[in-house]
């Protein structure tokens, strides 16, 4: 019986990572399903989803990602992205590589960013994509993102030419973002045409299943889901002997000196998963537990 651990998925175009997850929860036949790292509809590529306990591993799953995306320029949308209405389109076919790899220079390391109009983002309580569809204008927050590395990988000349790059980021940047801003520093207008998710929270897209594969899987009997533990590899561990880890499952402070500190995976001495902790002050402090010992 599948009760718990996670699955890659690779969400399909124009599915919303809440239609996956509800999708997942039927398949599965389970109520606790969730996901991280929210894609767009248009978007396709890797959706992290967790079952059963294991959606509570979620907010400790890392936060980097990777993408595989087009951006035309000469376009500007009310969404950044080919789903909106077109704003502008000029044709800027005098453009050239040397110029964008020029301007693609803006976006490395830790930049700052206007997330989309049309985004989950929050404003007093709202989302920003409601209140675009509702013609409301609100100050979008400004933010603080991180891009690790963009590698061009191919450039298409043409009235409206597109680019297409490799981009990984840490969490919170939004690539549809780039594209617009990229636009703007070339003063052509930019969109983002297209978008993969190669990488997302430790999982990636060779190893992703489809719906379909997901589907065969589980009616041939063979879908094994990814051990709860698997995707928190970035975090350091410590084992407790039996009598501290059942102290610890109790909510207990356990002493412990140890050369790691901060936020850490926790097993027993028969290396079982038992939680997350953190290392305060010669103190691991349960965070949660996972597997209650008995």
């Amino acid at each position: 019986m599948l009760s718990q651990g996670f699955l890659n998925l690779n969400k399909p175009f124009d599915w919303t990572s809440h239609d996956c997850v509800a999708r997942v929860r039927k398949l599965l036949r389970l109520k606790r399903v969730g996901h991280a790292g929210t894609l767009d509809p248009a978007a396709t590529g890797v959706l992290p989803i967790a079952f059963g306990k294991a959606t509570r591993l979620l907010q400790y799953l890392p936060g980097n990602k990777a993408y595989k995306a087009t951006i035309r320029l000469g376009v500007r949308t009310t969404t950044d992205d080919l789903q909106g209405e077109i704003i502008n389109s000029q044709a800027c076919g005098e453009l050239n590589l040397a110029q964008v790899k020029t301007a693609l220079l803006k976006f490395q390391g830790k930049i700052e960013q206007i997330p989309p109009s049309y985004s989950a983002i929050q404003v007093d309580g709202k989302r920003l994509y409601d209140l675009a569809r509702q013609g409301k204008t609100v100050e979008v927050p400004v933010r603080t993102v991180e891009i690790f590395h963009i590698e061009i990988l191919d450039w298409r000349q043409g009235d409206f030419p597109e680019l297409d790059v490799a981009i990984a980021c840490g969490s919170g940047t939004y690539i549809r973002a780039i594209a617009r801003d990229l636009g703007e520093i070339l003063e052509t207008g930019g969109t983002l045409a297209a978008l993969t998710r190669s990488e997302s929270s430790g999982f990636y897209l060779t190893d992703s299943l489809t719906f379909t594969d997901l589907e065969t899987q589980l009616q041939a009997g063979t879908f094994q889901p990814i051990c709860v533990d698997a995707p928190l590899q970035h975090l350091p561990f410590v084992t407790l002997p039996l009598t501290s880890a059942r102290k610890w499952c109790q909510g207990q402070r356990i002493s412990l000196t140890v050369d790691v500190s901060g936020i850490v995976r926790v097993y027993d001495e028969d290396t079982r998963f038992i939680g997350i902790g953190e290392l305060q002050n010669e103190a691991l402090i349960p965070q949660m537990v996972f597997e209650p010992i008995s």
